[in-house]
């Protein structure tokens, strides 16, 4: 059987070339600044009733922090352990359409397409995304998942480690630099319309119905507003087509 070829590399004619050293740099930056957060994660699940064992195992096989700090807090907040599941389960579907766009961008072996797709989160796409051709890509994924997965896995072991020490996660300030790394990241890839009424109408959802529904629900009601957002799109472009 012949071996199957590669798809053409994708280049942005228009960004200028970039040097290996440079997405290194800047994969570093970001592996690092947000693998130190796992150190809140550790303190905020410990904190949530979680041991040290199933602290570790849900950074360890999971992997992502979104999810994560939205199943630990609705723990802690006493929310039902299934609804907290589906709250995290859906938030990270999203890694599945990252998946999507980075298998023809990094163009990865069969057999390492497995072990990718751990690393497969915000960050690392987010730096993928941003390089000018596929090796840069590459080098860009590979060294934002290794140095956040490494640092990500010790500082949740040390966070959990250290919950009992720091006492009351709330009082630091440390439950909210999860949610504010992922915010930070976030921001900048908003840059259609669609994408910030969709941003907007998420945040008003899941903000609005937390004093009214269980902990972990508002996060499933705040997945309606990518099709509130599309149907009203769709209605507002035929009403203009009949005009």
């Amino acid at each position: 059987m012949a071996e199957q070829t590669a798809p053409p590399d994708i280049r942005d004619e228009t960004a200028p070339p970039k040097s290996d050293a440079a997405v290194v740099r800047d994969a570093l930056g970001v592996g690092i600044a947000v693998g130190l957060s796992g150190f809140a994660f550790g303190v905020t699940s410990a904190g949530s009733g979680l041991s040290l064992l199933q602290t570790c195992a849900l950074s360890l096989l999971v992997f992502t922090g979104a999810s994560q700090f939205a199943l630990v807090g609705a723990l802690a907040a006493g929310g039902n352990p299934f609804t907290a599941a589906a709250g995290a389960f859906f938030l990270g579907t999203r890694n599945a359409f990252y998946g999507l766009r980075l298998s023809r961008l990094l163009a990865l072996r069969r057999a390492a397409r497995p072990f990718a797709a751990q690393w497969v989160i915000d960050e690392t796409t987010a730096v993928a995304l941003a390089q000018p051709d596929r090796r840069a890509a590459r080098i860009g994924f590979t060294v934002t998942g290794l140095t956040l997965y490494v640092l990500w896995n010790l500082t949740t072991l040390l966070g959990a480690l250290g919950a009992e020490a720091i006492g009351d996660t709330g009082a630091w300030g440390l439950d909210a630099a999860g949610p504010a790394v992922f915010l930070a990241l976030l921001a900048p890839m908003l840059k259609s319309a669609t994408e910030r009424a969709t941003a907007a109408l998420a945040v008003l959802l899941g903000l609005g119905l937390l004093p009214v529904l269980p902990a972990g629900v508002p996060v499933l009601a705040a997945a309606l507003a990518a099709p509130a957002v599309l149907w009203f799109q769709g209605r507002r472009a035929g009403g203009k087509e009949t005009r």
